[in-house]
């Protein structure tokens, strides 16, 4: 499949499921080979903006990201970039799918043990597993507003 294939197919279907792991002393977690063949041989992996998980990116998706803040300005801008990019490593996983996520990403998501990697859309995200819960717990669809537009 060629690359352009491959993002439309992304953009249409984009990257779903939920997936539980455990990470190893080596600070290893099996990634799901559905999310692997979506993502590509090599990947990112970077802070989450909104809660304490961490956002994992083709390297398309992470050109799109660098794409988006290249031109933040000011001091602001330049903090954000330095946050956001001082906080993604490339990863690739070894041939039994594990990846190795730095010490720093983990303590920034609280990953310790038992994680959940979960699909969403252009990218996937991995959670602490009570992080997880608690945040799945918390939001009811029904009160968002969003359902009614979304024609389900």
């Amino acid at each position: 499949m060629n690359e352009a294939a491959f993002e439309d197919d992304l953009d249409v279907c984009g990257m779903t499921g939920t997936y539980y792991h455990n990470v190893d002393e080596k600070g290893r977690i099996n990634f799901p080979a559905k999310l692997r063949e979506q993502l590509g041989t090599t990947f990112w992996v970077a802070r989450g903006t909104s809660d304490k998980f961490l956002s994992v990116y083709s390297v398309e998706g992470w050109k799109d990201v660098m794409r988006q803040i290249k031109d933040l300005k000011g001091p602001q801008g330049e903090r954000m970039r330095r946050w956001i990019c001082s906080g993604a490593t490339e990863v690739t996983p070894d041939k039994q799918g594990r990846i190795v996520i730095p010490q720093a990403l983990r303590t920034y998501a609280g990953l310790e043990k038992d994680v959940v990697v979960a699909g969403a859309g252009r990218k996937a995200e991995i959670w602490d597993y009570n992080l997880w819960k608690q945040s799945e717990d918390a939001f009811d669809p029904a009160d968002s507003g969003m359902l009614e537009d979304l024609c389900l």
